[in-house]
């Protein structure tokens, strides 16, 4: 399985941050990125498999690819502030974090206004 070898993957790069932290904590901060973003390429592999089979359920009930293309822009903006958002924490910047969070869903809902729009259009249409 390969969530096992993804723990015991963190598990060794936490205990080497460990041992790096309080004596060189710039290093226990590259060490804690650099098995960030090996997680994340390892995964990448599985993130593409999923857009894809979305994609493919999407054409099948005839979705126009507009609102998948935004629904993918906004999990990526998602995902990625969050992912450098603990990574500002790990190293100690955690209001550098939140700014990137807030940047993030403000983002996220200028990309989702065309969406509720077109649902709003949707419902109008409707009644």
């Amino acid at each position: 399985m390969e969530i096992i070898k993804i723990v015991a993957f963190a598990f060794i790069a936490l205990f080497i941050t460990l041992l790096f932290k309080g004596k060189r904590d710039d290093i226990a901060v590259y060490i804690s990125i650099v098995a960030g973003v090996i997680i994340f390429l390892f995964m990448i592999t599985k993130i593409t498999a999923i857009l894809q089979f979305i994609q493919q359920l999407a054409v099948k009930a005839n979705i126009d690819f507009v609102y998948l293309t935004t629904v993918f822009k906004i999990l990526a903006i998602a995902y990625l502030a969050s992912f450098c958002s603990e990574i500002c924490r790990d190293a100690g910047q955690g209001n550098l974090g939140a700014k990137v969070e807030f940047a993030g869903k403000i983002l996220i809902l200028v990309l989702a206004i065309p969406i509720l729009m077109a649902v709003l259009q949707s419902i109008l249409k409707i009644m």
